[in-house]
């Protein structure tokens, strides 16, 4: 969808606000700033980024950080996605060599079609194999070509969540740990190790509400950012077509993330915390 398009399907569905937070990329909220056009629901600019675990934690994949209510012209960060968009536009044809290997022909104008013009993603490579009669769905694509153990997978550049933390805080933002419930960790106690760590490295929110998350974890969740002082957050991880199981701001079933959260967010104290001080050596 157009950025403009879920704005517009946000206010028809009766949200109050939105954050679009592509995958490094902010392109999609710089068209909704620039638009110029009175917006129906409050808009929070945001990222999402795939980061390597720290050092003492295991994770068979990416920790993904979100920044909320970022400056979207921050020139640091767009550095920093732009290498991660430059390495993502490599990871493409590779996988596209590994689909020919197995005697799947899809070139990359197949899969630009299904992009139109924003970042290319496993995403848009799925959608052209169900396009194309490969595979019966998007799923499929994943379970058994796209996914981490699927037959044409390849890995991808992942920056430290450090960095990417930082990068987040020195663009005016709020780092947040998303879909704690997807990874993989020794039970609540390792996951509460992982949020310390990542809070000595100035994380500032979790992101306790989630389509996937049971009553159970989300209870847990936000006792965590509680015990921590961290920012609750929630989002439906929207995906459009790709997952049509998935409806804009209310997911499936009974799913809700109250208004109260997003005005907490917006309303923050803008201090950096200590964190820059220390690495710069002055208050930022």
């Amino acid at each position: 969808m157009e950025p403009l398009e879920i704005i517009e399907a946000s206010a028809a569905a009766g949200l109050a606000a939105v954050s679009i937070t592509d995958h490094d990329c902010v392109e999609g909220c710089i068209r909704v700033i620039e638009s110029g056009i009175p917006l129906p629901v409050k808009f929070l600019t945001g990222v999402e980024i795939s980061t390597a675990p720290p050092g003492n934690f295991y994770h068979p994949g990416s920790l993904h950080i979100l920044g909320y209510d970022i400056d979207v012209y921050d020139e640091p960060l767009n550095k920093e996605l732009a290498l991660l968009r430059e390495a993502r536009n490599r990871r493409t044809p590779l996988i596209l060599e590994r689909l020919e290997k197995l005697g799947i022909h899809i070139s990359e104008d197949d899969v630009k079609r299904f992009a139109g013009g924003s970042q290319i993603g496993r995403a848009h490579v799925a959608r052209a194999m169900k396009e194309l009669g490969i595979v019966s769905s998007i799923d499929e694509a994943f379970k058994i070509f796209l996914g981490k153990n699927g037959s044409a997978y390849v890995e991808k550049k992942r920056i430290p969540c450090d960095a990417a933390i930082e990068k987040i805080i020195r663009a005016d933002g709020v780092p947040v740990l998303a879909h704690p419930g997807l990874i993989e960790t020794d039970g609540c106690e390792g996951l509460e190790s992982l949020v310390k760590t990542l809070v000595d490295m100035g994380l500032m929110g979790i992101e306790c509400f989630y389509p996937q998350h049971t009553k159970k974890q989300t209870a847990f969740y936000c006792q965590l950012a509680d015990r921590y002082g961290l920012f609750v957050t929630g989002g439906t991880d929207f995906h459009g077509a790709l997952n049509p199981n998935v409806a804009l701001g209310r997911a499936t079933g009974d799913f809700y993330v109250d208004y109260e959260l997003y005005e907490k967010l917006v309303n923050r104290n803008r201090k950096k915390p200590p964190l820059l001080q220390d690495v710069t050596g002055q208050d930022q």
